[in-house]
């Protein structure tokens, strides 16, 4: 999974974002290590682009499953999705918060991570019947090989799931949405989605606390989720993570 941070200066916003916005205000919001782009168009009706350009994330693949989500959990709604001369557009509309990282966030820290946490444990409370896409190991270590990637074999090995849950796919600090009141608003970014082990989720997103808001956030995530870590699966699934994604 191509991970974001924060544009370096003077990058140039996309052609077809520009066309887009027809004039109205942009701000560069991410950059993924693929160079795709996450825009806000501000003005009437604003919205969020993220622009992928050939060869970068599938958005239409985020697409399809924003649209599924969005009818069951907070989600950015999709406007539109196209292939552009320069890449791939999606549009979706702008949310009324900012992410669990931004400076306020970064500043309030406790805050953000019961937003995050709550935001996971809704997401895992989602009935998984009718998710029709998998984030299991085996398809996660398939599309890891697809692109090329060494996997090492120990990886393969079949391991019990605890629990079976609509799974995130990426679910660092970023990705979560907080309010102005400091609650969790909407899960973005969800390239990923599909059924998984909730300590595929659970693995990375505490992980994440110490790159976004320093050490020492752990216990207070697993409190607000409400679950005893267990660090056997913990480490399973970091370790598929650093590998595979």
């Amino acid at each position: 999974m191509p991970l974001a941070s924060a544009p370096p200066p003077g990058t140039p916003v996309p052609g077809s974002v520009r066309v887009l916005a027809d004039g109205r205000p942009t701000r560069l919001l991410w950059r993924n290590e693929r160079g795709g782009l996450t825009v806000a168009i501000d003005g009437d009706a604003p919205v969020v682009a993220k622009w992928s350009p050939p060869g970068g994330p599938d958005l239409r693949a985020e697409a399809s499953r924003l649209r599924w989500l969005a009818e069951r959990h907070p989600a950015p709604r999709v406007r539109a999705w196209r292939a552009v001369a320069d890449g791939e557009l999606l549009v979706m509309d702008a949310l009324s918060g900012e992410s669990a990282v931004a400076q306020r966030w970064r500043e309030a820290p406790e805050v953000a991570v019961r937003a995050i946490a709550e935001g996971l444990r809704r997401l895992h409370a989602l009935p998984i019947d009718d998710c029709p896409w998998s984030w299991l190991p085996a398809d996660r270590i398939r599309a890891a090989r697809a692109l090329g990637v060494a996997v090492p074999s120990g990886l393969e090995a079949a391991a019990d799931v605890d629990h079976l849950v609509v799974g995130h796919g990426d679910a660092c600090a970023p990705n979560t949405m907080v309010d102005a009141d400091g609650r969790f608003l909407a899960t973005v970014d969800v390239g990923r989605l599909g059924l998984a082990d909730r300590w595929s989720d659970l693995a990375v997103a505490s992980m994440s606390l110490a790159w976004n808001h320093g050490e020492g956030f752990e216990p207070l995530f697993w409190d607000a989720y409400g679950i005893e870590p267990d660090a056997e699966r913990i480490a399973r699934y970091r370790t598929l993570w650093d590998a595979v994604d």
